[in-house]
């Protein structure tokens, strides 16, 4: 959802755009929705990934099933950022 994207972009002090896709058509496209384990039961949903898009529209890095915690903080560290 967009406001959520919104308090993430300002928590983090992020400083490039983020996609909200409620209608899950790039998530699909993208393969980060389906199937995933969850508590462990097989289940449909968001598989938590991170994208980095270069200014082609060209994905240069997919990373599937991320974990939340630590993440903005590695890329940074990984993108210099």
């Amino acid at each position: 959802k967009p406001a959520k994207l919104a308090k993430f972009v300002e928590r983090d002090e992020l400083t490039f755009p983020l996609l909200s896709d409620p209608e899950k058509k790039v998530l699909t496209e993208w393969g980060a929705f389906g199937e995933k384990k969850m508590y462990g039961k097989v289940v449909n949903g968001v598989i938590r990934s991170t994208f980095l898009v270069d200014e082609n529209g060209t994905i240069e890095v997919a990373q599937y099933n991320v974990r939340a915690t630590g993440h903005v903080a590695k890329l940074r560290r990984d993108l210099s950022v």
